[in-house]
């Protein structure tokens, strides 16, 4: 039986490399599916004129690679914040994340045939600020996502609200909320993910959290808890597979790591050979 996910990689990992030779090298690693860091596009991610929009796409299709989408979505320009009272600092940002809604859509090739999505993490431009209680907060944001959701779901595009960890925001830390707001909202273009170094302050094991909100779960990010590539650590991604696998999960399984000091290629090899020794005996992912 073959798994019906696809191992995709961030690519952050590779932005010492030339766009179009890291598709290249991804794809050859066993990658099928790219997802994109807006900031590693340059300073203003949505300046990006048509040509090079093609370019970028062209370059994803020729290396065979899906585009999955975005995420770290507000890392830059500076001066974005999506909850602040600031309601012109507020529009800014949410003008901008409309805009890239339009670049994650004019980005789609639609190899892998999957949903488009844009990772909502961003946790200094959405904490609690300027007096204001996270209650607030939470409130502020989940207006604003379902302002935004007809325009995403026209153009093609989910948005994933991504729970954090409380040591980096104080605003949507756990999967329950997440869900929560989700479910508020009611509409198929906002949804959460599961990603496993930011559920470290999840009080549930894992595998129950993802059986009780797995029709909110759009997306999986794989890293160790510290950070790592899976199996530099003691993370139990065999049991995260196999819980995957026994749900049906049919999206994109993202590695995102936050330590590159070993390099891309032997970071993205390393892992995605872990990975599949800890699939499922019964299971074969869409890798190559």
């Amino acid at each position: 039986m073959a798994a019906p996910y696809g191992f995709a990689v961030c690519n952050e990992l590779f932005q010492g490399m030339p766009f179009a030779e890291s598709c290249l090298e991804i794809r050859a690693l066993g990658y099928t599916g790219l997802e994109l860091a807006p900031f590693t596009l340059g300073a203003n991610a949505v300046d990006l004129i048509r040509d090079e929009r093609e370019r970028l796409r062209r370059a994803m299709r020729e290396a065979d690679l899906g585009f999955v989408g975005l995420h770290w979505l507000l890392a830059s320009p500076t001066g974005l914040h999506a909850t602040t009272p600031d309601k012109a600092v507020r529009k800014r940002t949410w003008d901008y994340l409309y805009s890239l809604v339009d670049l994650a859509a004019d980005l789609r090739n639609d190899i892998a045939g999957k949903d488009v999505v844009m990772v909502f993490g961003s946790p200094k431009q959405r904490s609690a600020v300027d007096g204001m209680s996270p209650h607030d907060a939470v409130q502020v944001l989940t207006e604003e996502l379902a302002g935004a959701a007809p325009y995403a779901e026209s153009r093609g595009v989910t948005i994933l609200l991504e729970p954090l960890s409380p040591d980096q925001t104080d605003v949507v830390t756990t999967l329950a909320e997440a869900a929560a707001i989700v479910k508020q909202i009611g509409s198929p273009a906002i949804q959460t993910m599961f990603d496993v170094h930011n559920a470290i302050k999840e009080r549930e094991p894992h595998s129950r959290l993802i059986r009780e909100f797995a029709p909110f779960i759009h997306h999986i990010h794989v890293n160790e808890r510290d950070g790592r590539e899976p199996g530099t650590g003691e993370y139990n991604f065999r049991e995260l597979l196999s819980t995957l696998g026994a749900l049906n999960y049919s999206r994109w399984i993202s590695l995102e790591v936050f330590d590159f000091s070993r390099g891309p290629i032997e970071i993205a090899r390393d892992a995605l050979h872990y990975l599949l020794k800890a699939l499922p005996s019964t299971a074969l992912p869409q890798t190559i």
